[in-house]
């Protein structure tokens, strides 16, 4: 009868050290998945995460090169700008909801890092740094977009990463169509026929299908910041929160381009270059 207290004290100090690991034990876990685990789950779609308990911060030596790699960034909401109700009024972002199934987030960017007299300033170098990503707005009306980071040339004030640093700057945004995609009507702009609407093209409306009948492809220009509120010094790895505001498509130059606001997670790791 004796042993039964010291099996309940052995069984109970069993189950709180198996308690206070559980966070080390799901980071193996997580390691060790397999395509069959995440597939169709829409996991492979998420950044990593830090801690809250991840508060610290990483100093840099000025005149140094370093590099941001591993770059994630998880669009959550995305706003498209509508047109307003009246000439008095503005226009305002409307919330819509992302079409485009666990494709939509940015992975393993990277560029460099160099710590000036003025401050940080990153450049972009390359990583899966576009995605095209289709929203439905309250109405029922679809605007296509190149969420992307190509270019981002972007600055921060300090000479440390911390849970303060703030980066802003701008990228380029390729346009959703191709060369070689054919609209309904068979129009590209390196195939296809050139007026599917045959002498009608060449009449008075010609104007009127213009924008339809020749293809171009637009490139255009977003505003990107990325605000640092977690960092882990021993590891290099930060996290934090994006907003980024870039056009939409103009399906080669077929339809207005309006504004979109994409919000998200980032996270990445500094290394030394």
């Amino acid at each position: 009868m004796r042993i039964r207290p010291l099996l309940a004290m052995v069984l109970a100090l069993c189950l709180f050290v198996v308690t206070a690991c559980s966070g080390g034990a799901e980071a193996i876990d997580r390691s060790n998945v397999t395509y069959d685990d995440i597939r169709n789950t829409g996991k492979a779609n998420d950044c990593p995460s830090l801690p809250d308990s991840a508060r610290g911060s990483i100093s840099l030596t000025a005149g140094s090169a370093y590099e941001l790699r591993g770059i994630c960034m998880h669009p959550s909401q995305v706003f498209v700008k509508g047109e307003p109700a009246n000439k008095r009024q503005e226009a305002q972002f409307v919330e819509g909801k992302i079409l485009t199934r666990y494709t939509s987030s940015l992975d393993e960017v990277f560029g460099d890092l160099i710590v000036g007299e003025d401050g940080l300033s990153f450049s972009e170098k390359g990583g899966i740094d576009f995605q095209p990503i289709t929203v439905l707005v309250p109405g029922g009306e679809e605007f296509p977009f190149t969420f992307s980071s190509k270019n981002l040339q972007a600055t921060a004030e300090g000479s440390a990463l911390t849970t303060s640093t703030d980066f802003s700057g701008t990228y380029r945004t390729p346009s959703y169509r191709t060369s070689n995609f054919i609209d309904p009507k068979g129009r590209a702009l390196t195939t296809g026929v050139d007026y599917p609407q045959g002498l009608m093209a060449l009449g008075g409306d010609y104007e009127e299908l213009e924008s339809e009948n020749v293809k171009r492809y637009i490139d255009g220009t977003g505003i990107m910041s990325f605000s640092i509120t977690k960092v882990d010094p021993d590891t290099g790895e930060f996290g934090g929160v994006f907003t980024a505001i870039q056009p939409s498509d103009s399906d080669m130059g077929g339809r207005e381009i309006v504004d979109v606001k994409i919000s998200g997670e980032v996270f990445g790791r500094l290394e030394e270059a």
